[in-house]
């Protein structure tokens, strides 16, 4: 057999052109992982603390807060470390945890989604039924499944990655992806990569089938309902909906740039698109979910802006 040369480290290109600006961009990513932290933190510890929202739905954003952090800490501390020390290498070994962490992260989340579309579809269809088919039992259950499926499943695809060896060291992002990584491979990828395309409908589209059935059911039920009706389940689905939308642009960008050939966009708005995933979901959830729920806003408010005794008057009900 000849010999060739393998790679056990490997070289993120992607520091390279944020190394002009490295204060200005540690700055930011600190500030960003320090508020997707606290909010999260502050939302899972509200919903722990006000057992009025021991329900169903709210259970499930606390699952959704805890995802964020995972994903989030997966990745924006190794942005802050590189960009402090310039250190722009990583291990075949930490780069396989990277991309453990991050895709069983974006899997989580959307698994996660589709439950709570489906929570969403049985309390506005099936409102009377509601608590025999979202019982404490079937919720556990439930969780189980959303956090070991991914973990378990994309274990074993990315035991096809742990097999290959490589013959090129520089993988063009911030961040280690599975794609971007077999792409180094010294063998032909043509199977890898059918294989990554059958299991990515394998891990999104039974979420999504979820997802739409969730809610064309909601829109029949709605197109049949009285104007109070209508309102109040917009006003129960728009969270959601939001949080799905922030999800599907964060994929579209890690679609468009695992897949085709974007080199002649700027590099600023590549970067921008291959951390939107790990930025924007874990940001902005905590405060879709904290800004639509009153009794959320209420126990914020009475817990940062009162003291003890010294609030006269607090948000209503």
């Amino acid at each position: 057999m000849e010999n060739t040369s393998t790679f056990t480290t490997f070289i993120l290109d992607g520091y390279f052109i944020l190394d002009k600006q490295k204060h200005l961009y540690f700055t930011i990513f600190l500030f960003v992982y320090v508020a997707i932290v606290l909010l999260n933190a502050l939302l899972i510890a509200v919903i722990y603390t006000e057992r009025t929202l021991h329900n169903p739905m709210f259970i499930l954003v606390c699952h959704l807060s805890v995802n964020d952090i995972y994903g989030s800490s997966s990745l924006i501390p190794h942005l802050l470390f590189n960009l402090a020390t310039q250190f722009y290498k990583i291990s075949l070994t930490n780069c396989l945890i990277q991309i453990f962490c991050l895709h069983t992260f974006n899997i989580i989340e959307l698994t996660i989604l589709a439950v709570m579309g489906y929570d969403r579809y049985i309390a506005i269809c099936h409102p009377l039924r509601y608590h025999s088919l979202m019982s404490p039992r079937k919720l556990q259950i439930i969780v189980i499944f959303m956090w070991f499926y991914p973990l378990i499943t994309f274990l074993c695809y990315e035991s096809l990655t742990i097999r290959l060896t490589f013959c090129n060291a520089i993988i063009t992002k911030t961040h280690c992806v599975n794609f971007e990584l077999i792409k180094l491979s010294c063998t032909d990828i043509t199977v890898h990569s059918i294989i990554g395309l059958s299991t990515m409908v394998l891990f999104m589209l039974p979420q999504m089938l979820v997802i739409l059935f969730s809610y064309a059911q909601i829109l029949r039920v709605c197109l049949y309902s009285s104007k109070e009706c209508k309102t109040k389940a917009v006003q129960t689905c728009t969270p959601h909906l939001l949080t799905l939308l922030n999800y599907f642009i964060g994929c579209f960008f890690e679609i468009i740039q695992s897949r085709y050939n974007i080199s002649y966009l700027p590099y600023d708005f590549r970067t921008f698109m291959a951390l939107y995933f790990m930025i924007f979901p874990p940001l902005f959830n905590p405060i879709i979910y904290g800004m639509s729920g009153r009794v959320i806003r209420n126990f914020v408010y009475e817990f940062v802006f009162c003291k003890k005794g010294g609030c006269v008057k607090t948000l209503s009900n």
